[in-house]
């Protein structure tokens, strides 16, 4: 459905793309989860709230309350008692090889400061709604980025295929702190684009509690930055002076926490083999970092010729967009959460469909394979969702990695397709097309 029969025809696009958030959120509690249930009875492996927050909650909670390193061994075994119901036991080979230590920079004990004294179920119950509404307040914000004002009945489907994606249930389930994470570098974004330079640093500086996400991103508004420094100093500013604050502030509560940060850093690498990117998984771990590497130095050429456009250009978006979807690209970690930070990027080339679609039979080729690869686990969820009809539970969870088969393919058929787009001058149009 283009986006001119949208147009006309709103009401049906609202309706498919419910079915379809449905369909998602109906695999993931009633077949993923039931496997993953399974799976870990079978192997023995133990499951506790499994929540990604407990780990910073209860380091914050001990650090902030009891005056305990979070780092320590000792808090990281009291942190596997909740999260997987049992500290890890190293005879036991069924028992996973995360140790769920305390891996973030310190000060993420202050964004969890006022919560510390909470029952965690209170917590956690408000984390996952509070994901929602940011993911949800995200939508809105990336479309205002890449300056495309759609109808009601346009940003209606756009928030429930982004709340029904897989990478949103996912961090939303999991109560991952990326979505807080790129909630924040959605809204520096904005504040960017809107001229709140010395706002828009602060904030994402506050989003740098996951490093391996913003690092990338804050190089490119950096170097944006040099492109102009008179005019464009106070996003360096409020950047540079809001992580030494943070930065301080950990030193007073916690002297030397730097150390304890790198050590659960490397050991966080050693047993997790180091951690595999989108590229290794595709390839061979050697080919995918020789193929990072190139991303990169594309990316950063890309950066380096378009350092001089004003934040309100295409040139600057489309740069934008094209950091964020080679971060989830090479970053040594994948998962499907982090591919949240694609949604720029798609919302662009979903408004130059019209436009790329006319280049070449390639760029149509590209296009429709990047749109069945993205609508893939709608589909196959929606066919889970109906076959629970009459199959078994057993037989549908046999079935539990289908909707996940376009996970790797997503990002790199995004990233191919903005090569495509960039590859000529760029024509920006404020509404919708």
């Amino acid at each position: 459905m283009t986006l001119a029969n949208l147009r006309k025809r709103p009401q049906a696009g609202v309706v498919a793309a419910s079915v379809m958030a449905a369909s998602m959120w109906f695999y993931v509690q009633y077949v993923l989860v039931p496997y993953q249930q399974a799976d870990a009875a079978r192997h023995d492996r133990p499951r506790g709230n499994l929540s990604d927050l407990y780990p910073r909650w209860l380091g914050a909670r001990e650090l902030l309350v009891h005056h305990r390193d979070p780092y320590s061994p000792e808090v990281t075994k009291e942190i596997q008692a909740g999260y997987y119901g049992r500290p890890l036991d190293a005879g036991r080979p069924g028992d996973p090889r995360d140790q769920q230590g305390f891996v973030y920079p310190l000060y993420v004990v202050f964004l969890l400061a006022p919560t510390v004294k909470l029952p965690y179920s209170m917590v956690m119950a408000g984390f996952r709604w509070m994901l929602v509404l940011l993911t949800a307040a995200s939508v809105p914000i990336w479309l205002g980025v890449i300056r495309w004002r759609p109808s009601r009945g346009v940003l209606a489907i756009m928030l429930l295929l982004t709340l029904g994606s897989f990478p949103a249930v996912q961090g939303i389930k999991l109560q991952q702190l990326s979505l807080l994470v790129s909630a924040l570098i959605a809204a520096a974004s904005g504040l960017l684009v809107g001229g709140h330079l010395l706002l828009a640093g602060g904030l994402l500086a506050v989003a740098s509690i996951k490093p391996q996400l913003v690092v990338p991103v804050a190089g490119w508004f950096a170097l944006w930055t040099a492109g102009d420094l008179r005019r464009r100093w106070p996003f360096l500013a409020g950047f540079s002076l809001t992580l030494a604050v943070l930065l301080l502030a950990a030193e007073y509560v916690l002297p030397g926490w730097m150390g304890g940060f790198r050590e659960a850093v490397a050991a966080y690498g050693q047993y997790t083999g180091g951690g595999s990117s989108l590229l290794d998984v595709l390839v061979t771990p050697a080919a995918g970092k020789v193929l990072a590497a190139v991303v990169i130095l594309v990316v950063a050429w890309l950066g380096w010729q378009r350092k001089s456009a004003p934040a309100d250009s295409l040139d600057f978006t489309f740069t934008l967009a094209t950091v964020l979807a080679a971060t989830v690209v090479v970053i040594p970690m994948f998962a499907p959460y982090n591919q949240l930070l694609l949604l720029p990027a798609i919302f662009l080339l979903t408004r130059s469909g019209g436009e790329l679609w006319q280049r070449n039979l390639g760029t149509r080729i590209l296009l429709v394979v990047a749109a069945g690869l993205v609508l893939w686990p709608w589909l196959a969820t929606l066919g889970l969702a109906l076959g629970s009809l009459w199959l078994a539970p057993g037989v549908l969870e046999r079935a539990w990695a289908a909707p996940l088969y376009s996970s790797v393919p997503i990002p790199l058929a995004t990233l191919a397709l903005l090569a495509c787009l960039g590859a000529r001058p760029l024509h920006c149009h404020s509404s919708e097309r």
